[in-house]
């Protein structure tokens, strides 16, 4: 596992976006951990937050990309901060996020940041994928907004669970869009750091904890 990887999930357990109990997720599964990658809230956390975003968009896509595309509204100041930490690594590129209501007047439109047109290749910037609902509008924004070329997604943690079928979600949305999707960490690299070790001292999935994981991964997981 790469160093940013694993400094990536220590930031998570340490800040609180990574927690471990009993969660009943948007799906209705009984999940025993739960990201939340809203907790970032001073300029610190979320410069962070991009710095690893800009370390996997580096390794995955490289400068195959024209613009870092961020939906409202999470999706905003992640785009921004990756933006930012992907100049200092030499990847200076546009980034472009929408309005929820377009703008009637001064600077009109949807969108806010590089104007896209056709030719343009943008990778798309979000937190976690779940049905995949929010891609799909995001992908359907793009089109009626210059329709550049989607080159891939990029999301923190990829949960690895079952979609509407036994495939997952994000593997049923990379078939139905034709994109790649990928992400910083996911969940067995989770388990893989944390079981058994400590960080700062403190336990985070102990035997109780792992046991619970290894069976939502049984029922749900791909």
């Amino acid at each position: 596992m790469e160093d940013y990887k694993k400094q990536f999930i220590e930031f998570l357990v340490k800040s609180g976006a990574l927690k471990f109990g009993e969660f009943t997720l948007k799906s209705k599964r009984i999940s025993p951990y739960f990201i939340n990658t809203g907790m970032f809230k001073d300029g610190d956390g979320i410069s962070k937050l991009g710095s690893y975003y800009a370390q996997a968009i580096k390794k995955e896509f490289g400068e195959d990309f024209d613009v870092l595309y961020g939906p409202a509204y999470k999706g905003i100041p992640l785009c921004v901060a990756a933006s930012m930490e992907l100049s200092k690594l030499g990847v200076n590129k546009g980034y472009s996020f929408n309005r929820k209501k377009t703008k009637e007047y001064g600077d009109k439109g949807t969108l806010v940041g590089t104007e896209l047109n056709s030719e343009m290749r943008v990778v798309i910037i979000d937190d976690v994928i779940t049905a995949g609902t929010a891609v799909k509008e995001t992908v359907d924004i793009l089109k009626t907004n210059g329709n550049p070329k989607i080159n891939g997604i990029i999301i923190s943690v990829n949960r690895k669970e079952k979609g509407q079928g036994e495939k997952s979600a994000i593997q049923e949305l990379e078939e139905s869009l034709g994109v790649k999707i990928v992400s910083i960490i996911d969940f067995d690299e989770i388990v893989e750091l944390l079981y058994n070790n400590r960080v700062d001292g403190k336990s985070y999935i102990d035997e109780k904890t792992h046991n619970n994981m290894m069976e939502y991964k049984k029922q749900y997981g791909v």
